[in-house]
């Protein structure tokens, strides 16, 4: 019998509207095994999102009684808005061996990072150049043009943290990205130490020789 194995949480960053959103999309239909982390934030809802799927959508006082009981894995503050991590969800799907994917900012990747540092891969998404970046922003059509130069502003920022992922992978094409990304999953899952009672294997392999 084969050994069982724990589950990773894989952490996407990026600069707003470097493409993570959609590739982590596309990671999700291409990769059954893996289940997406949702969030809790105090940010309005945005066209298009839905309840539960996107976001836990909460008001602060409901935000702060979580935090304060521990109930998050990270949280952190993004643009005057707070977003966090339930802990319960994620514990349970990697006792269970199935994959997290978190799509969260450089700050919510080294809190998750600090708190599970065995169970954590990062991979930070770069842009191709600042005007692809500002063109995704602008096309994007989702915020007021002073949103999307703070975004550009704050993205400046967020890259300077690339440094500090163990993956760093370029999104000129989407799928091209994702097959990167799909690689980096393949190759973590296989490392040693998630792979829960891989000892005992070899000791039953090694005495049927």
């Amino acid at each position: 019998m084969e050994p069982k194995r724990r589950g990773l949480m894989l952490v996407l960053s990026s600069p707003s509207g470097a493409g993570k959103t959609t590739l982590a999309r596309r990671l999700l239909d291409a990769e059954p095994g893996v289940e997406m982390s949702v969030s809790c934030t105090t940010r309005k809802k945005r066209n298009g999102e839905v309840e539960g799927r996107d976001y836990h959508f909460i008001d602060r006082e409901t935000f702060a009684g979580m935090r304060d009981r521990g109930e998050f894995l990270e949280w952190a503050v993004v643009f005057d808005n707070y977003y966090g991590t339930p802990r319960k969800p994620v514990e349970v799907a990697l006792a269970a061996g199935r994959d997290v994917l978190f799509d969260v900012d450089w700050q919510g990747a080294q809190s998750l990072r600090d708190d599970s540092p065995d169970d954590v891969v990062t991979v930070f998404i770069l842009p191709p150049s600042g005007k692809a970046l500002q063109h995704r922003l602008t096309e994007r059509a989702q915020d007021a043009p002073d949103v999307v130069a703070a975004r550009m502003r704050g993205a400046s920022n967020e890259i300077q943290h690339w440094g500090e992922y163990d993956y760093v992978v370029i999104n000129h094409d989407i799928d091209q990205a994702l097959a990167a990304v799909r690689a980096i999953l393949a190759a973590e899952r296989l490392r040693c130490t998630r792979l829960t009672g891989l000892k005992d294997f070899v000791q039953n392999l090694l005495a049927e020789l």
